[in-house]
């Protein structure tokens, strides 16, 4: 019998499609709480420019400035948008999984399609997670313009309740990082002892939903004062110092906050066969090229360009900057950039 990523039954394309039907939970997420906006035409602008991987494209920013007096005697003066500089990079992860032929004969083999693309489903989705937290890590390591402070709840030195996570915290942090923007948030990604922290608070409320004999019940999805919650224990844990102290943070993202794009690859999917090793075994190669670009930061090249940025520079503050205006005398403003943070004991 064949393995079971046997190249005579795998068919690249059917498998690509059958990978789209598969739910993805946290991409899921992302995209219908709108924090994801997702643009196309940032594919296109790629494709038509040597490279292929590093764009700058022009940020519209709001319109401003004071009122004048109507009072018939008052000349009426124009002032324009101001237009900034946003500088996005692509990144490119690639993964293979290899199936020996006698694993196959003594377990009698799985569904293909419904198990291997559940998983190479639900293993891309915790990559690009990573991939967004590493951004969060790198953008809050920069303190030009005060963006790192402004938008940052550190609770972590207070004493007792109040270096955790409690009723009020969600809402200060918010006001604190955007002021009256605040309902624009719409994600909170946080550690798991957070998350049981706020249960323990009957802070959370899970998403209802009915099950296959009619009864409802909580779903695993939950949300902080309507806000989705998306539990990751590997970026959001730090321990320093001396005597050691453990603090989390909590990433809050709004609407239109991580510009997205899925850029594509020649061969997303396919295997090949090597008969001889180990009494013969097959191997499944998958790849992505993925473009996540925070509201209001452009990456910074180093001298020698980077062509896919791994996460550890991902997470390196220098390859990060506020958007400048076209003039390059003023940044974005940050008030308008739906993305904070909260540091807490828990």
């Amino acid at each position: 019998m064949p393995g079971i990523f046997d190249t005579k039954y795998f068919n690249a394309e059917v498998f690509g499609k059958y990978l789209e039907t598969v739910p993805r939970y946290k991409q899921n997420a992302f995209l219908t709480s709108g924090v994801l906006r997702t643009r196309n035409d940032l594919r296109t602008m790629l494709a038509d420019q040597t490279g292929g991987n590093y764009i700058s494209i022009p940020m519209v920013g709001r319109i401003g400035g004071t009122p004048l007096n109507y009072d018939g005697s008052t000349n009426i003066t124009a002032t324009g948008i101001g237009t900034y500089l946003q500088s996005m990079i692509v990144v490119g992860r690639a993964k293979a999984w290899t199936e020996k032929d006698f694993s196959y004969d003594i377990t009698g083999g799985h569904d293909f399609m419904a198990d291997i693309a559940r998983q190479v489903a639900a293993y891309w989705d915790d990559v690009d997670q990573g991939i967004i937290l590493s951004i969060l890590k790198g953008i809050f390591g920069v303190t030009t313009n005060n963006f790192n402070t402004d938008h940052t709840l550190d609770i972590s030195s207070e004493t007792g309740d109040a270096a955790y996570v409690g009723a009020t915290t969600l809402n200060n942090a918010l006001q604190k990082a955007v002021g009256a923007n605040k309902n624009l948030f719409a994600m909170a990604i946080m550690h798991s002892q957070v998350a049981t922290n706020l249960e323990n608070l009957q802070l959370l409320e899970y998403v209802k939903g009915t099950d296959a004999n009619g009864m409802q019940r909580d779903m695993s999805m939950a949300t902080w004062n309507g806000r989705t919650i998306l539990i990751d224990d590997e970026g959001t844990v730090e321990t320093s110092g001396s005597p050691a102290v453990t603090t989390y943070t909590t990433y809050l993202l709004g609407n239109g906050a991580i510009d997205y794009c899925d850029c594509g690859v020649k061969t997303p999917n396919e295997t090949a066969r090597d008969a001889a090793t180990n009494g013969g075994m097959d191997t499944l190669y998958t790849r992505q090229r993925k473009l996540f670009a925070p509201h209001g930061f452009s990456f910074v090249q180093p001298t020698t360009a980077i062509i896919s940025p791994t996460n550890v520079q991902l997470e390196t503050a220098a390859r990060w900057t506020p958007v400048k205006d076209t003039a390059g005398s003023g940044y974005y403003e940050s008030k308008a950039i739906p993305i904070a943070r909260i540091i807490s004991k828990g």
